[in-house]
């Protein structure tokens, strides 16, 4: 049986004689989940080598060790497709997904998804992992996107994700000139009761909280910066539909009437990008942000419509943003 890297913990003298499941929980930060799971492995959870009870106590200097076992995704088809890899390592697998990919095969859709790509990488590097992407992006939204490597790195950022403290950042072309520079939308999210697949503002939703900024006013037509603070299905295309700037292309939620936009003014899906994902990273303990830039079809479509736009009009706004949480 092989096993991923170990996790390692060193006891510091102030921690001698306080239980080892203490360590596990409070420290290393394991989930009950996993932890049980450790607990059936051969040798999951070791203290200086030898397999060890999580009850016993620990002393200062003992070198504790998680031992996961690798895995692979067998029910996924492994196939040579390109992947854009904007950073890899033990833990994690960051990508850059284009538009009109699917993350992961569903009913009618078992290849040429992004699991499927992923899955021939890692049998290319001879690696043994199963496919656990982070977070979802809708098949027509591009950016970056993570997949951790083992079942811990998966449920770090996944707490990290339900605290609130992940930064996701989207460029987002909408119609219409937003006039606020920026700006919050906090609206409740919940199905359409006439139509369950599409989304809604609805007081009885879910909470859902919207944060944007105007990048730049084109002719009719922003290119805004979005910051999510929940993560709804399709909250992004919803709150911009709800404050009357719908997403460019979106086809499940276009715009109700307004100016056509100019000629030559186009793209096949909406006009989302992943732009930026920042959270502390499972194995290092420190923060790192991913950046992917905007794709050629969004680039062509912000150069028509700037193009077209009157320079009395148009300006662009630099806020010199860091990525960080405000």
């Amino acid at each position: 049986m092989s096993y991923y890297e170990p996790l390692t913990y060193i006891v510091s003298p102030e921690e001698e004689g306080i239980q080892l499941k203490t360590i596990l929980k409070s420290r290393m930060q394991l989930s009950r989940r996993l932890l049980s799971r450790l607990k059936r492995t051969e040798k999951g959870i070791t203290v200086n080598g030898e397999r060890q009870y999580i009850n016993v106590p620990v002393r200062a200097g003992d070198l504790i060790e998680i031992h996961m076992e690798q895995e692979q995704s067998d029910d996924i088809l492994p196939e040579p497709i390109p992947l854009d890899i904007i950073y890899e390592d033990a833990y994690l697998l960051i990508v850059n997904k284009p538009a009109g990919m699917i993350v992961h095969p569903t009913h009618g859709h078992y290849v040429h998804t992004l699991a499927n790509g992923v899955v021939h990488h890692w049998l290319e590097r001879g690696e043994k992992v199963r496919f656990r992407p982070v977070h979802r992006l809708d098949q027509d939204t591009s950016g970056v996107l993570a997949i951790a490597k083992n079942p811990f790195v998966h449920q770090h950022i996944s707490e990290q994700m339900k605290a609130q403290e992940v930064l996701k950042e989207y460029r987002a072309l909408v119609h219409g000139e937003i006039q606020a520079d920026e700006g919050t939308i906090d609206a409740p999210i919940d199905r359409d009761p006439e139509q369950p697949h599409y989304r809604i503002v609805t007081r009885q939703g879910y909470p859902a909280v919207t944060h944007y900024r105007v990048v730049e006013r084109l002719n009719g037509a922003t290119l805004a910066s979005v910051r999510l603070e929940t993560g709804r299905t399709h909250q992004i295309r919803v709150h911009m539909l709800y404050i009357g700037h719908p997403l460019i292309g979106d086809k499940i939620y276009p715009p109700e009437g307004g100016p056509p936009l100019p000629e030559g003014a186009a793209i096949d899906r909406q006009a989302l990008h992943a732009h930026r994902l920042g959270f502390v990273h499972p194995g290092t303990k420190r923060a790192v942000e991913f950046q992917a830039e905007l794709p050629p079809d969004m680039n062509r479509l912000r150069q028509a419509l700037s193009s077209a736009a009157n320079p009395a009009n148009s300006h662009t706004i630099d806020y010199g943003m860091t990525g960080k949480e405000e």
